[in-house]
């Protein structure tokens, strides 16, 4: 655990530009277990990368773990990041499950964000990634 930089720091820093190097993750407790953890983040904000109106989403996470798992506040310190990033759904829903991908190499993730309508369209990208 001592590679965790950001759990029970005292004081945090919020990054409000997009920023992977934010995601920690810690060994899998369970390893000898097959089993999926969900996570759902109801307050992710970012801005549209045209008008710079803000956005708002529920993202969701699903992943299988493999050797890893990712920190929470970390998680949460790098959706807060997008704060100010102006970027199409699309690409932020796929930028969040590469970078968590990446981070983890679990044996699947499933990202998802659900985005609040604009113009009376909601978006909902979702993107899978798995191990081949």
């Amino acid at each position: 655990m001592n590679e965790l930089k950001l759990l029970g720091s005292s004081k945090t820093t919020y990054v409000d530009k997009y920023n992977p190097s934010l995601l920690e993750c810690f060994q899998n407790p369970q390893m000898d277990v097959a089993y999926e953890i969900s996570i759902e983040a109801p307050e992710f904000t970012s801005l549209c990368p045209i008008t710079g109106q803000p956005d708002f989403a529920t993202i969701k996470i699903d992943y299988s773990p493999d050797q890893l798992c990712v920190e929470s506040k970390s998680l949460k310190l790098y959706l807060f990041s997008f704060r100010q990033e102006g970027s199409f759904h699309e690409t932020i829903t796929n930028n969040i499950a590469r970078d968590l991908f990446n981070l983890l190499k679990p044996h699947w993730i499933e990202v998802q964000g659900c985005f609040t309508p604009r113009g009376g369209i909601s978006f909902w990208p979702k993107v899978r990634l798995e191990k081949e």
